[in-house]
């Protein structure tokens, strides 16, 4: 455990903004412990990453670690990732996003990012709800549940972000929780490796302004039920689907290859200077 700390440690900026915004008992914390030891264990060095973020909670994230680093607009994150990968394509582009962030405001950014495969990895807290601004509902948001926008319940369907991500031409697409903190190292540490657009959906909780609505107890309760209805990808394949009626599937759910966006691009840009 002293280890683990002290290699968080290493990549944390100690006297810039701490104490953090999160509230105790909140999942990004675990996230962020994750996307660390995956940058670690990937072998990147802190100047080779480019950490972009939108606004929310999770938009907070880069504020804290010692990479390049850039906050932008709600929803924009995936536009100025992508402008930086254009002009450094050398550099690890990783963005970080909610869900509210990632599909509602970003959400053609998102598709459209996944169509034209982007080398960017994407990293998209889900917790069901827009956290920072209030606990309105978010695309995310469960039919059925309490927001302070849907006293009366959500009456909308919600999106499934991996398997929008799949449909929208991802090249690697994974889910996780922060319960299972160990898959969810290594779901990330695959994202980071892959040459393509890479999503990683982390199923979180925000217990206080969504499970408090709809009584769902503590952040440890929230967590107790990740654990009990996240199934990996291997055991949902041996179930009933009357089985997998109230759970959702975690691990890797597409890995391919396609040609990326930039490589691509530089072909057309040499073609049209007679350069090719």
């Amino acid at each position: 455990m002293t280890e683990v700390t002290k290699l968080i440690h290493k990549y944390l900026r100690h006297d810039k903004k701490f104490p953090h915004v999160w509230c105790p008992g909140c999942g990004i914390g675990i996230m962020l412990g994750s996307l660390i030891r995956a940058i670690d264990e990937c072998g990147y060095n802190k100047d080779e990453i480019v950490l972009v973020s939108g606004i929310g909670c999770t938009g907070r994230l880069p504020v804290y670690v010692d990479f390049n680093t850039l906050h932008t607009t709600h929803g924009r994150a995936l536009t100025f990732a992508t402008g930086v990968k254009l002009a450094k394509p050398g550099l690890k582009v990783i963005v970080v996003m909610g869900d509210g962030d990632a599909v509602a405001i970003g959400g053609n950014h998102f598709i459209h990012a996944a169509r034209r495969n982007v080398d960017i990895s994407t990293v998209i807290l889900n917790n069901s709800v827009y956290g920072m601004t209030g606990g309105q509902y978010s695309p995310t948001t469960p039919y059925g549940m309490k927001t302070t926008t849907s006293p009366y319940t959500n009456v909308e369907q919600s999106f499934k972000i991996s398997e929008l991500a799949v449909t929208a031409g991802a090249t690697f697409v994974a889910r996780g929780t922060v319960y299972h903190a160990k898959m969810l190292d290594s779901l990330m540490e695959k994202a980071f490796q892959k040459k393509g657009f890479s999503v990683v959906e982390v199923i979180s909780h925000c217990h206080t302004q969504y499970g408090r609505l709809n009584r769902m107890g503590s952040a440890v309760e929230m967590m107790a039920w990740q654990r009990d209805h996240a199934v990996t990808i291997e055991k949902a394949a041996q179930m009933k689907e009357e089985e997998m009626k109230d759970k959702f599937k975690i691990g890797v759910l597409i890995d391919k290859e396609l040609p990326v966006f930039h490589e691509e691009y530089e072909k057309i840009r040499k073609w049209a200077k007679g350069t090719k």
